[in-house]
C-alpha cells in the first residue's frame, strides 16, 4: 500500500501564510491525503498544515531590523534541518520569506529533497544573481508574475508561470453601501482607508502620517473619515497608542480589509501585497514607503527596478503614485490624494487598474500551483522508492 504524500510547507510572513493556506487547502483539495508540515502561521495551521514553527510575530524589514532576530531564525535553520532529516518529506514548498528561504534551500537541495518555490525571490528587482542562485537550488519556481517568469527562465531555472493568486483569492468588491452597513461606517460621508502594514517597524513609522495626511486633505474634502485597516497580528490597542489626540475620529477594524476596501472612496497604502490588492478591488490609492535609512541606502544601491509598488512594476510605468523615504510626508500623501479624487483621474485609474488584471494572468493559480507540488512530491516519491 502506498503511503501519503509528505510535504513540507514554509512560510515566514503574514503574506506568505495567507498564500500557502490557500496553497494548502488546494493541494488537500486535489489530495486529501497528503500529509502537510512545516512553519507557516495561524491560517496555514486552520488550512491543514501541521505547525512546527510560527515565525509571523518575528518577521522584520531590512538588514540592519533583521539582525535583531538572526539567531533566532538560524536555530530555526538548524531544527527545521533536523525535521527534514527525520521526516523524510516528499518534496517542499517554499513560499517568499527570501533571506531565510534560500538558505533553507540550499539545506534542501544537500539532503535531496526536491523543492518549489512559490512566490520565489524579487530577482527582477535584485538582479540576476539572485535568480541563479535560485535556479541552481530549488527543483522549480512557481512564477506569479509574467517578468519574473522572464528573469528565472533566463537564469537557467525550471519555471512555469501559473499567474497570480490574488486573481483567485480577491473576492469581487461589494456595493459600497452593503459594504458600510456590514462595518458600521457611515453612509453618507467620503471614506478613507489606511493600510500601513502587517510589520510593527512599517505601522510605527507610517500611522502618524497617514493620520497627518488625513488632517490636510480635509482643507479639500471637510467631511472625510479614515478607516483603519489593523493587521490581525497587532493588538488594536497599539493603533490607539500611535493616533494619540487622532484616535476619536478613527475607524479601527481589524481583519477586515477586502471590506473596507469595498467601502472607501480612497486609500494610502503601505507599498506590499496590499497595493495589488487595492488594484484589483478597484480603489484610487497612494503607495507610501519609509524604512530605515540605512536599509533604504543599501536597498538603492542594489535594487534594479525604478518602481516599489507593486502595481507599477506589473504595468511598467507608474500608474499608482508611490512616495519613498523622504518623500512620504503627509503633505506629499495629502496632495496626491486630492489629485486622484479627481473625476477624470479616477477614470484614468480604472483603465490602468484593467490592464493590470489582464497581465496578472486568467485565474486559476493556486489549483495550478497544487498540481505542480503534487507532481514534483510524487516524483520525490519515486525517487526515495527507487
Amino acid at each position: 500500500m502506498m503511503q501519503r504524500l509528505k510535504i513540507m510547507l514554509v512560510a515566514g510572513e503574514a503574506s506568505g501564510d495567507l498564500h500557502g493556506s490557500y496553497l494548502a487547502r488546494e493541494i488537500l483539495r486535489q489530495q486529501p491525503d497528503t500529509r502537510l508540515f512545516g512553519m507557516g502561521g495561524t491560517l496555514m495551521k486552520e488550512a491543514g498544515v501541521r505547525l512546527l514553527f510560527n515565525p509571523t510575530s518575528i518577521s522584520t524589514i531590512g538588514f540592519l531590523e533583521a539582525l535583531r532576530s538572526v539567531q533566532v531564525l538560524r536555530r530555526v535553520l538548524l531544527k527545521l534541518g533536523e525535521i527534514v532529516d527525520r521526516q523524510q518529506p516528499d518534496a517542499a514548498v517554499l513560499i517568499d520569506f527570501p533571506g531565510f528561504n534560500m538558505r533553507f534551500a540550499e539545506i534542501l537541495k544537500r539532503k535531496g529533497i526536491p523543492c518549489v518555490y512559490y512566490f520565489s525571490p524579487s530577482a527582477w528587482a535584485w538582479g540576476r544573481g539572485r535568480a541563479e542562485k535560485v535556479a541552481e537550488t530549488v527543483t522549480k519556481v512557481a512564477a506569479v508574475f509574467p517578468f519574473e517568469y522572464d528573469v528565472y527562465k533566463e537564469a537557467g531555472a525550471d519555471v512555469e508561470f501559473v499567474g497570480h493568486p490574488l486573481l483567485d483569492i480577491v473576492p469581487e468588491r461589494i456595493p459600497r453601501d452593503e459594504a458600510r452597513s456590514m462595518l458600521g461606517l457611515p453612509q453618507e460621508v467620503p471614506l478613507i482607508a489606511l493600510l500601513p502594514g502587517s510589520r510593527r517597524q512599517e505601522i510605527k513609522g507610517l500611522v502618524p502620517i497617514m493620520l497627518k495626511a488625513v488632517e490636510l486633505l480635509r482643507r479639500r474634502i471637510p467631511d472625510i473619515e479614515p478607516v483603519m485597516a489593523a493587521a490581525q497580528t497587532i493588538p488594536v490597542e497599539e493603533y490607539r497608542k500611535l493616533a494619540g489626540d487622532k484616535y476619536g475620529g478613527l475607524h479601527v477594524i481589524q481583519g477586515q480589509t477586502y471590506e473596507i476596501l469595498s467601502a472607501v472612496d480612497l486609500a494610502v497604502v503601505a507599498c506590499g501585497t496590499a497595493t495589488l490588492e487595492t488594484a484589483l478591488l478597484g480603489v484610487p490609492q497612494v503607495a507610501v514607503y519609509r524604512i530605515s535609512s540605512s536599509t533604504y541606502y543599501v536597498a538603492k544601491m542594489l535594487v534594479r527596478t525604478p518602481y516599489i509598488a507593486l502595481p507599477n512594476i506589473v504595468a511598467g510605468r507608474e500608474i499608482v503614485p508611490e512616495l519613498i523615504q523622504n518623500d512620504s510626508t503627509p503633505e506629499n500623501i495629502a496632495a496626491h490624494l486630492e489629485r486622484i479624487w479627481q473625476e477624470d483621474e479616477r477614470r484614468r485609474i480604472e483603465a490602468d487598474y484593467a490592464e493590470i488584471r489582464k497581465r496578472l494572468g486568467e485565474g486559476g493559480a493556486v489549483s495550478k500551483a497544487a498540481g505542480i507540488v503534487l507532481d514534483i512530491a510524487k516524483q520525490g516519491r519515486g525517487a526515495h522508492e527507487g
